[in-house]
């Protein structure tokens, strides 16, 4: 304690302009599956799960972000990343769009667009990317470069005619025609081509074929767009490992037709992990001397507490922490801010009084009042099922409403900020302050007038200050140490 005790007395605040910025989001990440999944972690290398830290726990700075929506007290992923990306709340299910849309009304988004600060990032000079355990078109994704009135219109297929009719593009297209995105890794291969065409890795599955009823091949779009550049795409880790970081300019990867596989269940001889995705993605942007923007999202947190699969949700989220890790070992603290948050909780709770080093996925010591045992992680509502062979990576745990797909939460989530003007989260916030104090940290988008103050004083005057701001700490602790010479 007294360690932790003294780190905060000599906490500071880094007051340099963020030349990059790494944003994780982890879907669905509630502080329950944070509290879990520190366990997990712990239990996985036989450590003392209940005191395990994970890496983006030790950040100093920590605030709660408010995810309702405008017209639901519980909010999807769509609206959420929204309002993470663009700073606007707005409604279920549509993305990129501001709340005069209208969920699955093509003709509500024209002239309600909003752009996400991947391009206020762009428009500074910065390289920018996306990494997700999802399809790249997923709800969180797809709020970084699209404007949709549905967050379904994942390709032209998907869409209604009228949409269509309308002048509506679909979020694949818009992937590839919206903005340069120069990293983009992920899945998602079957919604950039032609309806019918063979998947290289599934060619015999029907499911896994391309779905385009315009007949377009996006991924040959995005190649002849980049024509001239050292840009590749990839659909295996064999070919994701080749790519030389130092002569590529643009990569987009997509390793699966849809999502990607859940962690516990990755062939690693074809799909790279999330730390692995982040490495390369970090590796390639950081090259951009004006620096970069990254989002990372662990997306199948959100779908394994769909399917009330908490072994799942909990090893993604494990994932998700090891990715942060490499984030951090390949930046530096004084020009790269990082945070982790999350966009919305699930009805996920940790219960059962457990005795110190129980299994996070096992049973409660007691019983209920049918005399019949229950896991100590539970749900609200879900698919639920009966206490059978919990240690499974597939059990289904217990909930008290029985329902298809186990929904969202709506209690805040947790933001964790290290880096230049992290302490600009504090307290609690709505959602949609997230990207305007980012843009702030990094001088981009509109609110820049404190940039030329930032630049006229430069790195030394930068020192100075951050000198000031360590003398107090400094003379505590060398009174301290006179103190106990004296004693």
């Amino acid at each position: 304690m007294t360690s932790t005790l003294l780190n905060a007395l000599h906490l500071h605040r880094n007051e340099n302009v963020a030349k990059n910025i790494v944003f994780f989001l982890g879907d669905g990440m509630g502080i329950t599956t944070i509290t879990a999944a520190r366990i997990l972690k712990g239990q996985l290398e036989n450590k003392n799960g209940e005191q395990t830290v994970l890496t983006f726990e030790a950040f100093p700075h920590v605030a709660l972000s408010k995810t309702y929506n405008t017209d639901f007290q519980i909010s999807d992923s769509a609206s959420t990343a929204t309002a993470i990306l663009c700073g606007v709340k707005t409604n279920m299910n549509i993305v990129g769009i501001s709340a005069a849309g209208r969920n699955g009304v093509c003709h509500s988004q024209k002239g309600n667009e909003v752009t996400s600060i991947l391009k206020w990032a762009k428009d500074e000079g910065k390289s920018v990317g996306i990494v997700t355990t999802t399809r790249v078109q997923h709800g969180t994704p797809a709020a970084a470069y699209a404007h949709s009135a549905s967050r379904k219109w994942y390709s032209d297929s998907d869409m209604p005619s009228s949409a269509k009719k309308d002048g509506c593009k679909d979020i694949a297209y818009q992937l590839v025609f919206n903005m340069d995105i120069d990293v983009v890794i992920g899945g998602g291969r079957k919604y950039m081509t032609p309806r019918g065409t063979r998947d290289p890795e599934y060619p015999n599955d029907l499911k896994s074929r391309g779905k385009r009823d315009d007949k377009l091949d996006l991924i040959a779009e995005w190649q002849m767009r980049r024509a001239g550049q050292a840009a590749y795409y990839v659909w295996n880790k064999e070919d994701f490992d080749r790519v030389d970081v130092n002569g590529t300019d643009a990569l987009l990867a997509l390793f699966e037709p849809g999502d990607l596989r859940y962690e516990l269940e990755r062939d690693s001889t074809m799909d790279p992990s999330l730390p692995e995705m982040t490495k390369k993605a970090i590796s390639i942007l950081q090259k951009n001397p004006k620096g970069f923007f990254l989002l990372v999202e662990g997306g199948r947190i959100d779908q394994g507490h769909h399917a009330s699969q908490a072994a799942m949700a909990l090893h993604e989220t494990v994932m998700l922490d090891r990715a942060v890790e490499v984030a951090l070992a390949l930046t530096k603290e004084e020009d790269t801010l990082t945070v982790v948050s999350a966009d919305h909780s699930h009805g996920f709770v940790f219960t059962g009084y457990p005795f110190r080093g129980s299994s996070i996925l096992g049973k409660s010591p007691l019983f209920g009042r049918d005399n019949l045992p229950y896991t100590t992680l539970l749900y609200g509502n879900g698919p639920g099922y009966k206490v059978e062979n919990n240690t499974s990576k597939d059990y289904v745990q217990q909930s008290a409403v029985p329902v298809d797909s186990e929904t969202h939460g709506g209690e805040d989530v947790a933001i964790f900020a290290h880096g230049p003007m992290a302490h600009l989260f504090h307290g609690v916030h709505e959602q949609n302050y997230i990207p305007h104090a980012l843009a702030y940290a990094a001088c981009i988008g509109e609110n820049k007038n404190h940039c030329a103050n930032v630049a006229a004083r430069g790195p030394a005057s930068i020192g100075v200050a951050l000198a000031a701001q360590l003398l107090p700490s400094l003379l505590i602790t060398f009174l301290g140490y006179l103190l106990a010479q004296g004693s």
